[in-house]
């Protein structure tokens, strides 16, 4: 199942290039559980093999495309209000629970919190909900939101140069396809529980 995923991707990454990165970086910021880490590596592998792509326009696609979908999120939101989102989230894949630890979250760090959600799991979807209830700036919530997609997009470039390395998983074989996508989830697991779940944890009562 990986390898036919991978090798579609790859296909399609080849015609479709940067608007292609753009439109799944938007739907990876809205309200689709898209993971990134899962967009941008096969982009930067692809664009070493053809030549057709670079990391810096990579980068700049993948922070555009976020900012797309953060911007919808936030409009939303701020037109919508906070009972709204609560009430009808559940509907599009936003439910109750994880409004509210994207909020916490924005309480914990103000509107730096925009720029470090960027690099988190699950929060970085959600973030844009917070900034528009409480009418955060647009431009302040759009800086930040450009430089840590930026930011996150050329981490991702490296960890894709590094899988371009692995020969056996260049060849698709199974084994080194599931051991690469198998550590990614330890990986953003761990990443999630200790620095988005314990610290967006309601206080005991």
């Amino acid at each position: 199942m990986f390898k036919g995923l991978f090798d579609w991707y790859n296909q399609s990454l080849a015609t479709g290039g940067y608007p292609l990165i753009v439109l799944l970086m938007a739907i990876e910021s809205s309200i689709v559980p898209l993971p990134s880490e899962f967009i941008i590596p096969p982009a930067i592998i692809v664009a070493q093999k053809t030549g057709n792509m670079t990391l810096l326009g990579i980068v700049i696609a993948g922070a555009f495309g976020s900012w797309i979908g953060a911007t919808v999120m936030y409009w939303l939101s701020r037109w919508a209000g906070r009972p709204f989102v609560l009430r009808y989230g559940r509907y599009i894949f936003i439910p109750a629970a994880k409004v509210e630890q994207a909020e916490l979250w924005a309480a914990q760090f103000g509107s730096l919190g925009v720029f470090f959600s960027r690099l988190l799991p699950v929060v970085r979807h959600l973030i844009g909900i917070p900034a528009g209830i409480v009418r955060m700036s647009f431009w302040k919530f759009s800086t930040y939101t450009v430089l840590g997609s930026a930011l996150w997009c050329y981490v991702l470039c490296q960890v894709g140069i590094q899988a371009g390395k692995d020969d056996a998983l260049m060849r698709g074989e199974l084994h080194r396809v599931t051991l690469w996508a198998v550590g990614a989830l330890i990986v953003l697991g761990t990443i999630y529980y200790f620095f988005v779940h314990r610290l967006t944890r309601k206080p005991a009562k």
